[in-house]
Protein backbone atom coordinates (compact mmCIF):
# COMPACT_ATOMS: atom_id res chain seq x y z
CA UNK A 1 0.00 0.00 0.00
CA UNK A 2 1.34 3.00 -1.18
CA UNK A 3 1.64 6.16 1.79
CA UNK A 4 -0.96 8.14 0.36
CA UNK A 5 -3.38 5.46 0.45
CA UNK A 6 -2.35 4.45 3.89
CA UNK A 7 -3.61 8.10 4.68
CA UNK A 8 -6.57 7.94 2.67
CA UNK A 9 -7.32 4.41 4.84
CA UNK A 10 -6.52 6.54 8.09
CA UNK A 11 -9.65 8.36 6.77
CA UNK A 12 -8.03 11.49 6.59
CA UNK A 13 -8.96 14.26 3.74
CA UNK A 14 -5.02 15.97 2.56
CA UNK A 15 -5.01 19.66 3.93
CA UNK A 16 -3.29 22.75 3.05
CA UNK A 17 0.46 20.41 3.45
CA UNK A 18 -1.10 18.33 0.78
CA UNK A 19 -1.50 20.18 -2.25
CA UNK A 20 0.48 18.43 -4.77
CA UNK A 21 -2.08 15.46 -3.51
CA UNK A 22 -4.19 16.79 -6.93
CA UNK A 23 -2.43 14.93 -9.05
CA UNK A 24 -2.01 11.83 -7.77
CA UNK A 25 -4.20 8.60 -7.20
CA UNK A 26 -5.55 6.85 -4.62
CA UNK A 27 -4.58 3.83 -5.20
CA UNK A 28 -5.48 0.16 -3.51
CA UNK A 29 -3.94 -3.67 -4.08
CA UNK A 30 -5.82 -4.69 -6.49
CA UNK A 31 -7.76 -7.73 -5.82
CA UNK A 32 -10.78 -7.47 -8.48
CA UNK A 33 -11.27 -5.47 -11.86
CA UNK A 34 -9.39 -2.07 -11.40
CA UNK A 35 -11.98 1.28 -12.09
CA UNK A 36 -9.63 3.96 -13.37
CA UNK A 37 -11.00 7.23 -13.68
CA UNK A 38 -9.61 10.92 -13.29
CA UNK A 39 -10.97 13.79 -13.64
CA UNK A 40 -12.75 16.76 -11.36
CA UNK A 41 -11.20 18.04 -8.08
CA UNK A 42 -14.13 19.16 -6.60
CA UNK A 43 -15.15 15.62 -5.28
CA UNK A 44 -12.03 14.53 -5.01
CA UNK A 45 -12.57 14.21 -1.34
CA UNK A 46 -15.85 12.25 -1.20
CA UNK A 47 -14.41 10.14 -3.66
CA UNK A 48 -11.20 9.05 -1.60
CA UNK A 49 -13.27 8.27 1.23
CA UNK A 50 -15.90 6.03 -0.81
CA UNK A 51 -12.91 4.18 -2.40
CA UNK A 52 -11.74 3.48 0.79
CA UNK A 53 -15.00 2.29 2.53
CA UNK A 54 -15.63 0.10 -1.24
CA UNK A 55 -11.98 -1.46 -1.16
CA UNK A 56 -12.58 -2.46 2.52
CA UNK A 57 -16.18 -4.27 1.60
CA UNK A 58 -15.53 -5.43 -1.38
CA UNK A 59 -11.96 -5.87 -2.43
CA UNK A 60 -12.07 -3.86 -5.65
CA UNK A 61 -9.69 -1.05 -5.92
CA UNK A 62 -10.27 2.58 -7.55
CA UNK A 63 -7.75 4.92 -9.15
CA UNK A 64 -8.78 8.21 -9.49
CA UNK A 65 -6.40 10.88 -10.63
CA UNK A 66 -7.93 14.49 -9.93
CA UNK A 67 -6.53 16.22 -13.07
CA UNK A 68 -9.27 18.91 -13.48
CA UNK A 69 -12.42 18.66 -15.31
CA UNK A 70 -10.55 19.34 -18.51
CA UNK A 71 -8.31 16.77 -18.46
CA UNK A 72 -10.83 14.21 -17.52
CA UNK A 73 -13.28 14.71 -20.67
CA UNK A 74 -10.28 14.94 -22.90
CA UNK A 75 -9.05 11.68 -20.94
CA UNK A 76 -12.62 9.77 -21.68
CA UNK A 77 -12.25 10.81 -25.04
CA UNK A 78 -9.10 8.61 -25.60
CA UNK A 79 -10.33 6.39 -23.56
CA UNK A 80 -7.08 5.73 -20.99
CA UNK A 81 -9.69 5.79 -18.29
CA UNK A 82 -13.14 3.59 -17.58
CA UNK A 83 -14.70 6.89 -16.03
CA UNK A 84 -13.85 10.41 -16.72
CA UNK A 85 -15.15 13.03 -13.76
CA UNK A 86 -16.22 16.88 -14.60
CA UNK A 87 -18.01 19.49 -12.85
CA UNK A 88 -18.89 21.36 -16.31
CA UNK A 89 -21.70 18.75 -18.01
CA UNK A 90 -21.57 17.86 -21.51
CA UNK A 91 -24.32 19.32 -23.90
CA UNK A 92 -26.44 16.62 -25.16
CA UNK A 93 -24.86 17.30 -28.52
CA UNK A 94 -21.38 16.95 -27.43
CA UNK A 95 -22.26 13.97 -25.67
CA UNK A 96 -23.37 12.40 -28.75
CA UNK A 97 -20.45 13.56 -30.85
CA UNK A 98 -17.98 11.54 -28.51
CA UNK A 99 -20.41 8.75 -27.74
CA UNK A 100 -20.41 9.25 -23.92
CA UNK A 101 -22.95 8.55 -21.02
CA UNK A 102 -23.17 11.16 -18.23
CA UNK A 103 -24.77 11.00 -15.27
CA UNK A 104 -24.71 13.10 -12.28
CA UNK A 105 -22.58 11.20 -9.13
CA UNK A 106 -23.06 14.40 -6.39
CA UNK A 107 -24.12 18.47 -5.40
CA UNK A 108 -21.93 20.73 -3.55
CA UNK A 109 -21.12 24.20 -3.57
CA UNK A 110 -17.76 26.45 -4.24
CA UNK A 111 -17.31 28.95 -2.13
CA UNK A 112 -15.10 32.46 -2.13
CA UNK A 113 -12.06 32.16 0.59
CA UNK A 114 -10.29 35.63 2.05
CA UNK A 115 -7.06 35.73 3.73
CA UNK A 116 -7.36 39.33 5.79
CA UNK A 117 -5.93 39.25 9.13
CA UNK A 118 -8.98 40.10 11.57
CA UNK A 119 -11.33 38.66 9.02
CA UNK A 120 -12.98 35.62 10.52
CA UNK A 121 -15.22 32.75 8.71
CA UNK A 122 -18.81 34.36 7.88
CA UNK A 123 -17.95 38.30 8.61
CA UNK A 124 -17.09 39.28 5.12
CA UNK A 125 -20.24 39.68 2.72
CA UNK A 126 -19.94 40.17 -1.11
CA UNK A 127 -22.07 40.07 -3.63
CA UNK A 128 -21.76 38.81 -7.65
CA UNK A 129 -21.13 42.42 -9.17
CA UNK A 130 -18.54 43.54 -6.49
CA UNK A 131 -16.98 39.57 -6.20
CA UNK A 132 -16.79 39.84 -10.66
CA UNK A 133 -15.27 43.71 -10.39
CA UNK A 134 -12.39 42.23 -7.85
CA UNK A 135 -11.87 39.38 -10.80
CA UNK A 136 -11.62 41.82 -13.16
CA UNK A 137 -8.93 43.91 -11.77
CA UNK A 138 -11.43 47.07 -11.19
CA UNK A 139 -11.52 46.82 -7.12
CA UNK A 140 -8.06 46.30 -6.34
CA UNK A 141 -8.38 47.34 -2.12
CA UNK A 142 -9.77 45.12 0.58
CA UNK A 143 -11.14 49.02 2.16
CA UNK A 144 -12.92 49.89 -1.38
CA UNK A 145 -15.66 51.96 -1.11
CA UNK A 146 -17.90 49.00 -2.41
CA UNK A 147 -16.56 46.57 -0.20
CA UNK A 148 -16.84 48.46 2.79
CA UNK A 149 -20.63 49.53 1.96
CA UNK A 150 -21.78 45.74 2.02
CA UNK A 151 -19.81 45.63 5.51
CA UNK A 152 -20.46 48.46 7.37
CA UNK A 153 -18.90 48.40 11.04
CA UNK A 154 -16.05 45.18 9.86
CA UNK A 155 -12.76 47.26 9.72
CA UNK A 156 -10.90 46.47 6.26
CA UNK A 157 -7.45 47.20 5.97
CA UNK A 158 -5.49 48.92 3.20
CA UNK A 159 -4.41 46.31 1.68
CA UNK A 160 -3.48 45.07 -2.32
CA UNK A 161 -6.72 42.04 -2.86
CA UNK A 162 -4.54 39.13 -4.19
CA UNK A 163 -7.30 37.24 -6.79
CA UNK A 164 -6.48 33.73 -6.71
CA UNK A 165 -7.46 31.84 -9.78
CA UNK A 166 -7.90 27.76 -11.25
CA UNK A 167 -5.10 27.98 -13.34
CA UNK A 168 -6.42 24.61 -15.44
CA UNK A 169 -9.16 23.39 -17.07
CA UNK A 170 -11.55 22.77 -14.46
CA UNK A 171 -15.14 22.56 -13.86
CA UNK A 172 -15.07 24.53 -10.37
CA UNK A 173 -13.98 27.28 -13.06
CA UNK A 174 -16.63 26.93 -15.17
CA UNK A 175 -19.37 27.26 -11.93
CA UNK A 176 -17.70 30.26 -10.96
CA UNK A 177 -17.42 31.95 -13.85
CA UNK A 178 -20.75 31.22 -14.95
CA UNK A 179 -21.78 32.38 -11.97
CA UNK A 180 -20.02 35.90 -12.64
CA UNK A 181 -21.03 36.27 -16.19
CA UNK A 182 -25.01 36.11 -14.83
CA UNK A 183 -24.95 38.73 -12.37
CA UNK A 184 -22.04 41.04 -14.01
CA UNK A 185 -22.55 41.73 -17.89
CA UNK A 186 -19.29 43.26 -18.09
CA UNK A 187 -17.60 39.85 -16.59
CA UNK A 188 -19.76 37.91 -19.00
CA UNK A 189 -18.00 40.28 -22.21
CA UNK A 190 -15.00 40.50 -20.64
CA UNK A 191 -14.14 36.77 -19.43
CA UNK A 192 -16.75 34.82 -20.07
CA UNK A 193 -17.64 31.31 -18.87
CA UNK A 194 -16.11 28.00 -19.28
CA UNK A 195 -13.98 25.66 -17.68
CA UNK A 196 -10.55 27.90 -18.59
CA UNK A 197 -10.49 31.61 -19.43
CA UNK A 198 -8.59 34.38 -19.83
CA UNK A 199 -8.56 35.94 -16.56
CA UNK A 200 -7.32 39.81 -16.51
CA UNK A 201 -6.18 40.09 -13.19
CA UNK A 202 -4.44 37.60 -10.16
CA UNK A 203 -2.42 34.46 -9.48
CA UNK A 204 -2.95 30.90 -11.38
CA UNK A 205 -3.23 27.80 -8.99
CA UNK A 206 -3.63 24.19 -10.15
CA UNK A 207 -6.63 22.36 -8.82
CA UNK A 208 -8.84 23.26 -5.89
CA UNK A 209 -5.91 21.94 -3.33
CA UNK A 210 -3.50 24.61 -5.21
CA UNK A 211 -6.11 27.06 -5.25
CA UNK A 212 -6.51 27.03 -1.29
CA UNK A 213 -2.39 26.90 -0.90
CA UNK A 214 -1.68 29.87 -2.45
CA UNK A 215 -4.65 31.61 -0.89
CA UNK A 216 -3.34 30.52 2.39
CA UNK A 217 -0.18 31.44 2.14
CA UNK A 218 -1.02 34.86 0.18
CA UNK A 219 -1.49 38.37 2.61
CA UNK A 220 -5.01 39.82 1.22
CA UNK A 221 -5.76 36.73 -1.22
CA UNK A 222 -9.28 35.67 -2.45
CA UNK A 223 -10.02 32.46 -4.37
CA UNK A 224 -12.97 29.84 -4.61
CA UNK A 225 -12.64 26.35 -4.14
CA UNK A 226 -14.94 23.20 -3.40
CA UNK A 227 -16.40 23.48 -0.10
CA UNK A 228 -14.75 20.90 1.02
CA UNK A 229 -12.00 21.95 0.61
CA UNK A 230 -12.50 25.15 2.72
CA UNK A 231 -14.18 23.27 5.22
CA UNK A 232 -11.24 20.82 5.53
CA UNK A 233 -8.50 23.15 5.46
CA UNK A 234 -10.53 25.61 8.12
CA UNK A 235 -10.46 27.93 5.63
CA UNK A 236 -11.75 32.00 6.09
CA UNK A 237 -14.91 31.64 3.93
CA UNK A 238 -17.15 34.26 2.93
CA UNK A 239 -21.47 35.58 2.53
CA UNK A 240 -22.95 35.77 -0.45
CA UNK A 241 -26.20 37.45 -1.17
CA UNK A 242 -28.14 35.10 -3.55
CA UNK A 243 -30.58 36.06 -6.16
CA UNK A 244 -33.09 36.66 -3.79
CA UNK A 245 -31.63 39.19 -2.17
CA UNK A 246 -30.68 37.26 1.14
CA UNK A 247 -27.03 36.80 2.69
CA UNK A 248 -26.27 33.03 2.87
CA UNK A 249 -23.68 31.26 4.35
CA UNK A 250 -21.93 28.14 2.50
CA UNK A 251 -23.62 24.85 3.87
CA UNK A 252 -25.25 21.81 2.95
CA UNK A 253 -28.54 23.11 3.52
CA UNK A 254 -28.00 26.02 0.77
CA UNK A 255 -26.94 23.63 -1.68
CA UNK A 256 -29.92 21.81 -1.19
CA UNK A 257 -31.87 24.75 -1.39
CA UNK A 258 -30.27 25.72 -4.60
CA UNK A 259 -30.91 22.34 -6.10
CA UNK A 260 -34.59 22.20 -4.87
CA UNK A 261 -35.95 23.62 -8.41
CA UNK A 262 -34.16 21.27 -10.63
CA UNK A 263 -35.66 19.54 -13.33
CA UNK A 264 -33.30 16.59 -14.14
CA UNK A 265 -35.37 15.30 -17.03
CA UNK A 266 -35.24 18.26 -18.67
CA UNK A 267 -32.36 17.64 -21.20
CA UNK A 268 -30.80 14.56 -22.17
CA UNK A 269 -27.69 13.88 -20.73
CA UNK A 270 -28.82 15.20 -17.43
CA UNK A 271 -27.63 18.38 -18.69
CA UNK A 272 -28.17 20.96 -15.57
CA UNK A 273 -26.63 24.08 -14.04
CA UNK A 274 -27.22 25.20 -10.61
CA UNK A 275 -25.74 28.71 -10.68
CA UNK A 276 -28.04 31.72 -9.28
CA UNK A 277 -31.23 29.89 -8.58
CA UNK A 278 -34.24 31.40 -6.90
CA UNK A 279 -35.48 30.09 -3.89
CA UNK A 280 -34.57 31.26 0.11
CA UNK A 281 -31.66 30.11 1.46
CA UNK A 282 -30.39 29.14 -2.07
CA UNK A 283 -26.47 29.33 -2.72
CA UNK A 284 -25.38 31.00 -5.43
CA UNK A 285 -22.52 29.10 -7.10
CA UNK A 286 -23.96 25.47 -6.51
CA UNK A 287 -23.03 22.77 -9.05
CA UNK A 288 -23.38 19.46 -9.77
CA UNK A 289 -20.33 16.76 -10.18
CA UNK A 290 -20.66 14.43 -13.17
CA UNK A 291 -19.48 11.19 -14.26
CA UNK A 292 -18.92 10.22 -18.03
CA UNK A 293 -18.27 6.55 -19.58
CA UNK A 294 -18.00 5.11 -23.03
CA UNK A 295 -21.42 4.28 -24.74
CA UNK A 296 -20.01 1.17 -26.61
CA UNK A 297 -16.95 0.13 -23.66
CA UNK A 298 -13.71 -0.72 -24.76
CA UNK A 299 -13.65 -3.52 -21.26
CA UNK A 300 -16.99 -4.05 -20.36
CA UNK A 301 -16.40 -5.73 -17.59
CA UNK A 302 -14.45 -2.32 -16.27
CA UNK A 303 -17.77 -0.77 -16.75
CA UNK A 304 -19.60 -3.01 -15.32
CA UNK A 305 -17.45 -2.96 -12.13
CA UNK A 306 -17.09 1.24 -12.33
CA UNK A 307 -21.12 1.05 -12.29
CA UNK A 308 -21.12 -0.95 -9.49
CA UNK A 309 -18.74 1.27 -7.86
CA UNK A 310 -21.45 3.65 -8.38
CA UNK A 311 -24.74 1.89 -7.27
CA UNK A 312 -22.96 0.95 -4.05
CA UNK A 313 -21.89 5.01 -3.74
CA UNK A 314 -25.66 6.16 -4.32
CA UNK A 315 -26.83 3.46 -1.84
CA UNK A 316 -24.37 3.71 0.94
CA UNK A 317 -22.31 6.84 0.31
CA UNK A 318 -24.61 9.37 1.43
CA UNK A 319 -23.28 10.28 4.97
CA UNK A 320 -20.09 10.14 3.77
CA UNK A 321 -20.85 12.98 1.49
CA UNK A 322 -22.98 14.88 4.09
CA UNK A 323 -20.10 14.71 6.41
CA UNK A 324 -17.73 16.35 4.05
CA UNK A 325 -20.43 18.90 2.91
CA UNK A 326 -22.12 17.66 -0.53
CA UNK A 327 -24.94 17.29 -1.19
CA UNK A 328 -26.44 13.37 -2.35
CA UNK A 329 -28.46 13.11 -5.25
CA UNK A 330 -31.91 12.94 -4.16
CA UNK A 331 -33.65 9.14 -4.80
CA UNK A 332 -35.46 9.49 -7.69
CA UNK A 333 -32.64 11.13 -9.90
CA UNK A 334 -31.11 7.94 -9.03
CA UNK A 335 -33.46 6.34 -10.25
CA UNK A 336 -33.70 7.88 -13.30
CA UNK A 337 -29.79 7.43 -13.88
CA UNK A 338 -29.93 3.97 -13.07
CA UNK A 339 -32.62 3.61 -15.90
CA UNK A 340 -30.10 5.26 -18.32
CA UNK A 341 -27.34 3.00 -17.01
CA UNK A 342 -30.11 0.04 -18.26
CA UNK A 343 -30.87 1.99 -21.82
CA UNK A 344 -27.71 4.38 -22.56
CA UNK A 345 -25.21 1.81 -23.00
CA UNK A 346 -24.88 -0.44 -25.94
CA UNK A 347 -25.23 -4.25 -25.61
CA UNK A 348 -22.09 -6.50 -24.87
CA UNK A 349 -22.66 -10.10 -27.07
CA UNK A 350 -25.98 -9.34 -26.64
CA UNK A 351 -26.41 -8.75 -22.86
CA UNK A 352 -26.93 -5.23 -21.56
CA UNK A 353 -24.19 -3.59 -19.57
CA UNK A 354 -26.55 -2.92 -16.65
CA UNK A 355 -29.77 -4.74 -15.76
CA UNK A 356 -29.74 -3.77 -12.09
CA UNK A 357 -29.40 -6.83 -10.46
CA UNK A 358 -25.42 -7.05 -10.65
CA UNK A 359 -24.66 -5.47 -7.12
Amino acid sequence: MTIFAKTVARGAIPGLAGAVLGSMAFVFPAQAIDISGAGATFPYPVYARWAQAYQQETGTSVNYQAIGSGGGIRQIKERTVTFGASDSPLKPEDLEKAGLVQFPMLMGGVVPIINVKGVKPGQLKLDGATLAKIYLGTIETWDDPAIKALNPGLELPDLAIAPIYRADGSGTNFLFTNYLSEVSPEFKEQVGSNTSVQWPAGIGARGNEGVAAMAGRTRGAIGYVEFAYAKQNKMTDAVLKSRDGEWVAPASEAFQAAAAGADWTRNPGFYVILTNQPGPGSWPITGASFILMPREPKDAEASRSALRFFDWAYANGDKMAEDLGYVPMPDTVVKQVEQTWASGFANVNGEALWNGDQR
